[in-house]
């Protein structure tokens, strides 16, 4: 793999690795109890209205459920909601390693923990307000939801990498000063934090210190109608879950971030700020499990500079790190948004050229190899026939 950016290099470099683990098959976990040999509908009912599950004690957010639902077989929807519930949580089982049911059920404790003894800073920020949160051309784009509206505020400078000014400079400072007052609590009372993933040794998950319904309504209402246009074969419209979190970088911090993939179909990245040199982000083409550790192409070599307020948005599986911040102090907010039906649907394809970089380059050959046998055919008969 290239990682100096140099056109054409496509030798072998530092494998990517997927952030907090993208779920792979174990020959050694159990297996789980039979399910129902029906599977989820390709194309969602929009006519069903789904229940609410706020109010049930479940293993994942109740907006998954209602989300999901509107994918189950017909002959499911008039069911009693448990019976709906022990389905689509056979379904989202599946991508839970041995042993994380327990885990989920320790961090639920953990979260609770936190919400019962943290006492935030500016509440404000714990629900969506759009006018005092976006910069107005955003907010504009968003309500007019069509490609055209999008792309007036976005830059795409790489394929699949789109840039765009978000944040009211007001809103990143409030965040930032939530982050800190986080930090200041967790070191006060000696709390355990849990770091945002396996790469990070610093930040904090936003989703477990009481920002999960905010952060909800900014994938929900904000993210997901610009993914269903430019993300659509990767679950943009579906997207139905988040982990949402800040990483810092700078001295006494994280310093870089290796080359990998996020646990994701659509990451949001936006600078919160504060002062800093380097910290750039490198993008090296997107790919699917069986080519992530395949080599780059120059035109998929990418090197983006933060700018606070600014944000990208991009694949999970567009292959990306970033370099050293060499001076100064970087946060950053990340939202990785998920989507429960494209990962329960990508089980039955075997195509995915329409994303994967390498998949489309191994495509094309072969049309271009099916095209010169046929050449050479026809070549071959026509000769046959003038002799």
């Amino acid at each position: 793999m290239s990682l100096d950016g140099r056109p054409g290099d496509r030798r072998e470099g530092p494998s990517p690795v997927t952030g907090n683990g993208v779920v792979l098959e174990d020959s050694n976990r159990p297996a789980l109890a039979p399910m129902s040999s029906q599977r989820l509908r390709l194309i969602p009912n929009k006519d069903h209205n789904p229940d609410n599950y706020d109010d049930m004690e479940l293993d994942f957010s109740p907006s998954i459920f209602t989300s999901l639902e509107r994918f189950l077989p017909p002959s499911m929807l008039g069911m009693p909601r448990h019976d709906k519930v022990k389905f689509m949580t056979e379904i989202l089982l599946k991508y839970l390693p041995h042993g994380e049911r327990n885990r989920v059920q320790k961090h639920r404790d953990y979260r609770q923990k936190i919400i019962s003894n943290y006492q935030p800073l500016h509440r404000e920020l714990y629900s969506m307000h759009p006018a005092t949160t976006f910069v107005a051309p955003f907010l504009k784009a968003v309500s007019d939801n069509t490609e055209e509206s999008f792309r007036r505020i976005m830059s795409e400078p790489s394929p699949g990498v789109f840039t765009f000014e978000m944040f009211q400079p007001q809103f990143c400072e409030l965040l930032l000063s939530e982050v800190e007052n986080f930090e200041k609590w967790v070191n006060e009372a000696k709390f355990r934090i849990m770091r945002p993933n396996t790469m990070n040794k610093y930040g904090a998950v936003l989703d477990d210190f009481g920002l999960e319904t905010m952060l909800d309504k900014l994938m929900e209402n904000f993210i997901r109608p610009i993914s269903k246009v430019f993300f659509a074969e990767v679950g943009g419209s579906t997207l139905d879950s988040h982990h949402g979190f800040v990483v810092e970088y700078g001295e006494d911090r994280d310093a870089d971030l290796g080359f990998h993939v996020d646990d994701s179909e659509v990451t949001l990245n936006v600078c919160l700020g504060k002062q800093f040199s380097g910290g750039e982000l490198f993008f090296r083409g997107t790919r699917c499990d069986k080519h992530v550790n395949s080599g780059s192409h120059s035109e998929e070599i990418f090197d983006y500079s933060h700018v606070p307020g600014c944000a990208v948005l991009h694949r999970g599986r567009h292959r990306h790190g970033a370099r050293a911040t060499t001076s100064g102090h970087r946060i950053n907010l990340l939202l990785w948004c998920r989507s429960s039906v494209f990962r329960e649907m990508k089980k039955y394809q075997k195509d995915f050229s329409s994303w994967c970089g390498e998949c489309l380059r191994e495509k094309k050959e072969r049309q271009r190899m099916s095209i010169r046998a046929t050449k050479r055919e026809l070549l071959r008969r026509e000769g046959e026939s003038t002799a």
